[in-house]
């Protein structure tokens, strides 16, 4: 079976994994990071390496990248893309990805949470730009007095995106 976004979407325990991952961040009161946030990340990622002229291949590990990118919440917030890499890696590995395309893959996710993340690659730099331009009011959770982090009052002052 051919590995696609598309077949990620539809894998039962990979929605668990990201469902139950936002729940523990809903629970500690974090922004939004379900389905809607992983789908545009995918949707913008793949638009940046598409527009760039990057091949179908390289936007199809982008879109992977992006859609499993935050799994790693699941274990814990802090340190989440290295968990979430090594989360993924596994998941992939089971599911008969190419180890080439597991490791582009698992590098993007390791690498795209701002203060360790570094772009060392296409694919980590779209997920990165992807990831940081999912900028809307709804994916606040906290009462509009009490905004605790930089990700919620910058995502409470935009009106539209």
């Amino acid at each position: 079976m051919m590995i696609t976004y598309e077949s990620l979407r539809q894998n039962e325990e990979i929605r668990t994994l990201i469902a139950r991952a936002d729940d523990s961040l809903r629970v500690l009161g974090y922004t939004e990071h379900s389905f809607s946030h992983v789908c545009r990340v995918a949707d913008t990622a793949g638009y940046i390496l598409e527009t760039l002229g990057y091949s179908e291949h390289d936007v199809e590990l982008v879109r992977i990248a992006a859609y499993l990118h935050d799994i790693g919440n699941l274990v814990n917030r802090v340190e989440h893309s290295q968990s979430g890499a090594v989360m993924a890696f596994v998941l992939l590995s089971k599911l008969g990805m190419d180890m080439e395309d597991i490791a582009t893959v698992t590098t993007a996710i390791g690498n795209h949470h701002e203060g360790t993340g570094v772009p060392v690659n296409a694919i980590a730099a779209a997920l990165i730009l992807g990831d940081k331009a999912d900028v809307r009011r709804s994916r606040v959770r906290q009462d509009e007095g009490t905004m605790p982090d930089i990700h919620d009052r910058v995502n409470y002052s935009v009106t539209a995106s």
